[in-house]
């Protein structure tokens, strides 16, 4: 890196003047709206001018370039002036910023990839450094390339967890191209925030988290200069510089001062404008300044059409657990794109990630038992299509990162979830171990597709479809082993279901998956004995849910459905089918699920308790039947 050299002082000059511009710029946008922030705003002023008009390399003309350094803004609140940057920077037009939060328009209340220079949405507190992680983290290890990652933190978020997380990741893993920027304004929303400015113990904490850290006068666009260049000649440790600031800084009566949170100036403002623009000295510009030219460069690369490097290879009715066939597949997928990447949370050797990592240790990320962290990494890192993302867990703990897969989803992410040990299958480990959610929590995640595979043909495809599926993809694996049921080169599609059993005579449609598959398959078997023959549906994706293939099956079965799940009766399997035919006339749906909080045992002791195993599927064929016979009486 060069020498630092001190800007001249009609830089400097300008730059000031930028940060008040900004503030003017944040006032009026709130004040059309007629709601924002424009103190949050008015806090980071200086720091955002010294940022995208002395310090980061971009390049207006495409704002996403791969080549460029990046910005995340998880305070989101602070959008205004994130917006009212990029117009000054001459992205578009000025006035623009006048249109904040209209419906029409897409500045929205909080930042969205909606908007070409935004990468990942930001507001719901906490999240942002864990995506700028993901991104420096691609940018050092993948693309090995020099831009850089910076990442504004509000004082407030930083009691998150997900933002502690995030440091002790950034500093594991090394991260020197990333810089995150505490703006330490001192006040929240509804009182002080919890350090308020003890600087020193920022920075005590901070430091032991392994990071560099500097602690700045927030409003020294000289000193911020220099910080922001000297944290380009740190090796080997992420840089946090810790800004004292102020909130509403500039604005008389409002500066430093509680109850001004989320509130435009409203009248106040001329008079707040006409102070500021007195500390001016070029109110009405021009400030001769422009964005750094991008000088760092990014390999080539494609993530399009990516497929199994080669078919599944199993015979029909050998056992094998839906979560290894995840991982076989992962390993296949790597060595046919060198964009393939996985992420875990220390259960590798369970959720069988670990077959990826022994093939591609450079392209494997171990996030350790930081679940939100793990999946706001894998949002970052698949932002500008530099990866092919797959985050792994037990299924059971993304419920805790449920926040972070929905803020991926309105981040437009196309990261991968698998989530293994589901349902109650799992045996003797008990509830807390037990995803009994996981269905009905992907399943609400706007634009997702949600695949359930039953066996390891249809687990390894089930792997290849979501690589190459646009949005959030769920993959949910079980640890027991099931049997074989498809061929090698049977065809699979999201939203197509497999019928597995039928017959010209069958009664009831059954429908299940993986483990409850399996025991439909048994009850078909026993029923059989008894000449009672059922048609029994593997639907293979609940996400987009086959209802033509359901609906067509259930009409030739006289309407009569049962759904089995290893999953709680809402949101799963069950729902999908019900919500899918609800508005279809004649057709009869029992679901058989778990109904209360488990307890541990061994997997056929837990079905059968819980009213998912053979027998209870037979019992409930044999009511529905009696049931209808008494109707027809």
């Amino acid at each position: 890196m060069s020498d630092y050299h001190c800007p001249s002082s009609s830089v400097l000059q300008s730059l000031k003047d930028m940060a008040n511009q900004l503030r003017i710029d944040s006032i009026n946008a709130t004040n059309a709206s007629n709601s924002g922030h424009p103190t949050s705003c008015a806090s980071a002023a200086e720091i955002m001018s010294v940022l995208f008009f002395h310090t980061m390399r971009y390049d207006i003309k495409f704002p996403r370039d791969p080549r460029s350094d990046r910005f995340v803004m998880s305070k989101g609140h602070a959008a205004p002036i994130l917006y009212a940057v990029w117009a000054e920077a001459g992205l578009f037009p000025v006035k623009d910023l006048l249109n904040l939060r209209k419906m029409d328009d897409d500045l929205e209340g909080h930042p969205t990839p909606r908007l070409n220079f935004i990468d990942v949405a930001t507001g719901s507190l906490g999240q942002g450094l864990s995506c700028a992680a993901g991104m420096a983290y691609t940018g050092k290890y993948f693309d090995k390339s020099d831009y850089r990652v910076y990442c504004l933190v509000g004082d407030g978020e930083s009691a998150e967890g997900s933002i502690w997380e995030a440091l002790a990741f950034a500093s594991h893993y090394e991260l020197d191209n990333l810089v995150a920027i505490f703006d330490v304004n001192r006040l929240g929303q509804s009182d002080p925030a919890m350090l308020q400015h003890k600087m020193d113990v920022y920075e005590a904490r901070l430091k032991a988290f392994g990071w560099n850290t500097c602690v700045v006068d927030g409003h020294d666009v000289e000193v911020l200069c220099k910080t922001l260049h000297d944290a380009t000649t740190v090796k080997r440790k992420p840089t946090c510089i810790l800004a004292k600031t102020f909130k509403g800084k500039g604005c008389p009566e409002m500066e430093d001062v509680m109850n001004w949170h989320g509130k435009p100036l409203g009248a106040k403002a001329e008079t707040v404008i006409q102070t500021i623009q007195s500390n001016m000295k070029s109110p009405q510009g021009p400030w001769k300044l422009q964005p750094q030219e991008i000088t760092a460069t990014v390999p080539d690369i494609t993530i399009s059409n990516i497929k199994l490097a080669e078919p599944p290879n199993y015979k029909l009715g050998e056992q094998v657990a839906t979560r290894l066939a995840y991982g076989i597949a992962l390993e296949k997928l790597g060595r046919n794109n060198s964009r393939v990447i996985a992420l875990d949370g220390d259960t590798k050797n369970s959720t069988f990630s670990q077959k990826f990592k022994d093939a591609h240790p450079d392209r494997y990320i171990e996030c350790f038992i930081a679940e939100q962290n793990l999946v706001g990494v894998g949002i970052g890192c698949a932002t500008r299509d530099r990866n092919v993302v797959f985050c792994s867990t037990f299924a059971a703990f993304f419920t805790r990162a449920f926040d972070q897969i929905r803020m991926g989803a309105i981040s437009q992410t196309n990261v991968n979830f698998a989530g293994s040990h589901a349902g109650i299958s799992i045996g003797e480990d008990g509830p807390s171990q037990m995803a009994l959610e996981d269905l009905s929590m992907f399943r609400s995640v706007p634009g997702s597709t949600v695949f359930y595979p039953s066996d390891a043909v249809s687990a390894q495809r089930a792997v290849e479809l979501a690589a190459n599926t646009k949005g959030v993809c769920f993959i949910r694996t079980s640890r027991p082993n099931v049997p074989v049921i498809y061929s090698n080169d049977e065809v699979f599609e999201a939203g197509k279901a497999k019928v597995v059993k039928k017959s010209g005579s069958d009664q009831v449609t059954v429908i299940g998956c993986c483990v409850t598959l399996v025991e439909a398959m048994k009850a078909a078997d026993k029923l059989a004995e008894d000449g009672i023959n059922i048609r029994v549906i593997d639907p293979f994706t609940l996400k987009p849910l086959d209802k033509d293939t359901i609906l067509a099956n259930a009409k030739e079965t006289g309407g009569k459905i049962i759904t089995v799940e290893d999953h709680y009766a809402e949101g799963g399997l069950g729902d999908s089918v019900a919500g899918a035919l609800s508005e279809e006339t004649g057709i009869r749906i029992k679901k058989l699920a778990v109904r209360e909080v488990p307890r541990s045992g061994k997997p056929a002791e837990l079905m059968d308790r819980y009213g998912i195993s053979a027998s209870c599927i037979v019992k409930a064929v044999q009511s529905m039947m009696v049931s209808q016979t008494i109707q027809q009486r």
